[in-house]
Order: C-alpha cells, then structure tokens, then sequence
C-alpha cells in the first residue's frame, strides 16, 4: 500500500496560495487571531470573514494534473491519501476517499453537539447548528493548538505502507512533518516530491511543479 501525505504545494498551481510563500495569505495575517479558537472567540466576525473569502477561493479553484493523477493512482493501486489541506481539490479531480486531516473549509462544525454539514457561501457569527440549534457554529477546520483529525487511522495505515510520499509539503508542520520519520523506523522507503527539497531525511526525492512531477510519477508506477 502507498501511504501518500499531500500539502500546500499541491494545489499552488491551481490558485491557492501556499503557507510560507513570500506574499502568501498566512504573511498578511496574524495567525493568531485568525487560526485559533482563541481568535475566533475574541473576534468572530473578523475570523468568519477571512474563511468566507478562503472558501470562495478554493470553491473557484480547479483540480490540476497532479490532483488528477493521485486520483488515477488511487484507482490502480491501493493507496491511502492524506492531506494537510482545506481545500477539497483531490475530492473533485476523483479521488475516491482522502482523509482530510485539517478538517475542509467546505463544511461547518458544530462545537456543542459534534454535527457537520455543507457550508454556506457566506457564515455569520450568528448561525444556528442545523441539528440542536445551538448558536455554536465555526468553521470545520483544524486551528493551531487542536488535534488533527484521524491520527489513529493515520498511524496505522502508515505502519502497513510499502511506500511513503510526501508531496508539497514543507516539513514545519507538525505532526505530519514527523511522518517521514515514522515510515522510517518501520523500514519503509520514503518520497519527496516537491518544488524544492523540505530538508526532511527521505531516501529519495524529485523537485520541480507539481503538475510535472507527480503525474511523472504516477506514469511510471501505473505502467
């Protein structure tokens, strides 16, 4: 099985900006005050607004050949798609199921009863939860200081690999930064596949675009 971890790089060639890059949305920002619960608490309103652009981004945005082609993977050899991000690009490029680790800007969370639905174009601090009523809404996504989603299915399937990729990824961000490590201490080869080298210890790696290299890759292991 290919364990496959994907970041923000896979999607900067479909519009969305990456993490670090230089002018990219996260350098306008003060991640505090809009990527915590803390954030969000002091000024929802402020928060809400900077996600509704985010998911408008992202619902313009459109699957590229690198989404494409994990999706091609996925349909000829048994592979596990994780990703960091909060876009759902590999969803609709027909992918079949991706773990989304970070939650999806696509979706609502309700923080008292759990429910989660489709989000509107536009939230409002005043939302109600579509299922108790409870005025506790917020986006469905994972913020600084909370758990990513799904480690328990994650380390698991990552134990079992034959492979480990990681793909646009920087290697900062943890605790998918310290997958590559994982792999390693169960003996499994490991992949970068990125625009530059992330610095992480992978027994292999191959740098350019996304929209190059990974369908590059994907030809050779589906030939």
């Amino acid at each position: 099985m290919i364990f496959v971890l994907t970041g923000a790089g896979l999607s900067a060639e479909s519009g969305l900006g990456t993490f670090r890059d230089q002018g990219g949305i996260w350098t306008k920002y003060d991640l505090s005050k809009v990527a915590t619960p803390e954030g969000y608490a002091a000024d929802p309103s402020t928060v809400l607004d900077f996600y509704n652009a985010r998911r408008a981004n992202a619902a313009s945005a459109e699957p590229n050949a690198a989404h494409r082609a994990l999706a091609r993977l996925q349909g000829a050899r048994e592979t596990f798609l994780v990703t960091q991000n909060v876009d759902t690009l590999l969803d609709r490029a027909g992918a079949a199921q991706v773990l989304h680790m970070h939650g999806r800007l696509d979706q609502v969370l309700c923080n008292k009863c759990g429910a989660r639905w489709h989000a509107p174009e536009i939230m409002d601090p005043f939302d109600h939860c579509e299922h108790c009523g409870a005025q506790a809404v917020r986006p469905d996504v994972v913020w600084f200081g909370e758990m990513p989603h799904g480690l328990d299915e994650i380390e698991a399937n990552l134990s079992r690999a034959s492979l480990f990729v990681a793909i646009g990824t920087s290697g900062t961000v943890y605790p998918a930064a310290g997958f590559v490590e994982m792999a390693a201490a169960h003996g499994i080869p490991t992949l970068e596949l990125n625009l530059e080298p992330s610095g992480g210890v992978f027994d292999e790696g191959r740098y350019g675009p996304a929209t190059g290299i990974v369908p590059a890759w994907v030809n050779e292991l589906c030939a």
